[in-house]
């Protein structure tokens, strides 16, 4: 019984990645609709299936940066710059949320 478990957790965690990069896709169709809120959900709902998916991180990412919640944007552009930290598209979405956010920050600050 032990075995049938073995091989069968490669075909569980592909299915995982398949079901949240269809999260992913649906969230980007939501997003370019203007349906922030929404594609928002799509993008959580696909990090919990899988979480090592970095582009499902990306994406919440932006959905938090979109609705304002800039601390919880920087978590989930760390997370996904941790999980593949030589992705282009995640580095320059990073790099330019951190002019927004500390820009806002020192503003707070004064």
């Amino acid at each position: 019984m032990a075995v049938l478990v073995l091989t069968s957790t490669p075909l569980l965690l592909a299915d995982r990645r398949s079901d949240s990069k269809e999260q992913v896709q649906f969230g980007i169709e939501l997003a370019q609709k203007n349906l922030w809120k929404e594609a928002e959900f799509r993008w959580e709902k696909a990090v919990e299936l899988d979480p090592t998916y970095p582009s499902a991180w990306n994406n919440l990412a932006i959905a938090y940066e979109q609705a304002g919640k800039f601390d919880e944007a920087l978590k989930a552009y760390e997370r996904a710059r941790k999980l593949d930290p030589k992705n282009i598209y995640v580095q320059q979405n990073y790099d330019l949320f951190m002019e927004i956010y500390e820009r806002q920050n020192r503003r707070r600050d004064r």
